[in-house]
């Protein structure tokens, strides 16, 4: 860790920032907002993200700078060897002291290698949104531990990703915080009525919301399964499916028409806007995340962010961000019924005002400044 460290004065933080789309972009720049507050932060983002040959779609979006970051150097080439080592450059001459970077893919293991090699004497920190991939592939392991062991510590945000990083890393000095929320969506401040007028929905309608990205792990299947026993118990029932499908839209609009609660659904496929992201989360009265696994998830804080309580299932962090029978329920991952009848009853139980409050009262729990706070606190135990 070098010498003997004074008082943390300069961080410089590594990761997507406006514009570039995603919660991990998101995430990024909220941080830097807060860390500006207290302490010169410099925030170094990429040149390129992901070749072309990778991510095939659109990287950037240009909707909702709420999130942008002015003063961002946009340096770094994660395809580029020869890039990494003058990016390390342009990073040390903020002469930092402390490096924050974040991690969810073992993509950039070699990109950050190379730049923290440059870079071995300042102390280091991981934000890990996931230790390891959703998608396993041979080497991740080995990828992440290659990168993350050059750590000074790691910040985690859920249970599971504190396991596996000590299966890695036994060693790490690691702390488990809760995934702070994002309120920069809510751009418009829209009531209830206004969103549910822009998206054609009556006002007595019970709004279910599925949203972000269609894959397996979320569990869309799930809820698609659980809505003929919800349209059963709760009159005028519209589910929201909000998101990218990617390639594998015919199979879920395949189940959704086999339903016997077809007519409840209504879907968005594609890429959401930031700040077309409000009306959404303004009209419904409960965001569902019935995923498969997850280590957390920026979904449960966006609803957050709105006051609109959550129905998770028991994997992951989930469990630690939705307190169940106060800001939502936990069901058990891949039960229909069991989502069925946690639908069913907040809706029965009129639990949407009391709810509500209690996702507002939580609100110091998930916020930024504890964030900066967890930063500091593990800066000095292990960096002086």
């Amino acid at each position: 860790m070098g010498e003997k460290r004074r008082k943390l004065k300069r961080i410089a933080v590594i990761g997507p920032v406006y514009p570039y789309k995603g919660g991990i972009s998101h995430y990024t720049g909220l941080l830097v907002q807060t860390l500006k507050k207290k302490y010169e932060t410099v925030c170094f983002s990429f040149s390129l993200q992901y070749p072309k040959i990778l991510f095939r779609k659109e990287q950037k979006e240009y909707g909702n700078n709420s999130f942008g970051i002015s003063d961002t150097y946009f340096v770094i080439n994660t395809a580029d060897p020869f890039n990494w080592r003058k990016a390390a450059k342009k990073i040390r001459a903020s002469q930092p002291d402390l490096v924050v970077l974040q991690w969810w893919h073992p993509y950039f293991a070699p990109c950050y290698q190379g730049m923290l090699r440059a870079l071995k004497d300042i102390p280091v920190a991981f934000i890990c949104h996931n230790v390891l991939p959703h998608e396993r592939f041979p080497l991740d392991a080995f990828l992440t531990k290659g990168t993350l062991k050059r750590a000074s510590f790691c910040i985690v945000h859920s249970g599971q990703d504190r396991e596996d990083l000590g299966r890695l890393l036994p060693q790490m000095p690691a702390r488990r915080s809760v995934h702070p929320s994002y309120n920069a969506f809510k751009i418009k401040d829209m009531s209830r009525s206004e969103a549910r007028q822009m998206l054609s929905l009556e006002e007595d309608e019970k709004v279910l919301l599925f949203f972000g990205l269609v894959r397996k792990y979320k569990g869309l299947d799930i809820l698609i399964d659980a809505a003929a026993g919800c349209a059963a118990r709760v009159p005028k029932l519209r589910i929201l499916v909000v998101g990218d499908f990617g390639k594998h839209k015919e199979e879920y609009t395949k189940r959704i028409e086999e339903s016997a609660a077809a007519d409840c659904f209504v879907i968005r496929d594609g890429y959401v806007p930031d700040a077309e992201v409000e009306p959404y989360f303004a009209a419904a009265d409960l965001c569902v995340c019935p995923y498969r696994s997850a280590t957390q998830s920026g979904i449960v804080q966006i609803a957050f962010g709105f006051g609109l309580p959550v129905i998770a299932t028991a994997v992951g962090g989930l469990p630690e961000a939705v307190t169940d029978g106060r800001t939502g329920y936990i069901v058990p991952p891949e039960n229909p019924a069991a989502l069925s009848a946690a639908i069913a009853r907040y809706f029965s139980e009129g639990k949407a005002a009391e709810f509500a409050s209690n996702v507002w009262a939580e609100e110091e729990r998930f916020s930024w400044d504890r964030m900066r706070e967890t930063i500091e606190e593990m800066y000095g135990e292990n960096c002086q």
